[in-house]
């Protein structure tokens, strides 16, 4: 596996996925650090959760299964 060199947020995410922010979040409580799952730490204990490339396709992969396919 390839080091991580850059993630996307996840507000970003939902750009990408077309998705609203709020099913990702929900969404993101299947994800593991190693699915590419990443929590930023930022000053004033502001914290943000992000995705690498990989983690943006298993939330693809999970809305796919979970979302579109149950309709």
């Amino acid at each position: 596996m390839a080091a991580v060199s850059h993630v996307f947020t996840i507000r970003r995410a939902a750009q990408i996925l077309d998705r609203d922010e709020e099913l990702l979040w929900d969404l993101s409580d299947q994800l593991e650090p190693e699915d590419g799952k990443l929590w930023i730490h930022d000053v004033d204990d502001v914290d943000f959760l992000a995705f690498t490339f990989e983690g943006i396709e298993a939330l693809r992969e999970i809305i796919k299964d979970q979302i579109d396919h149950a309709g």
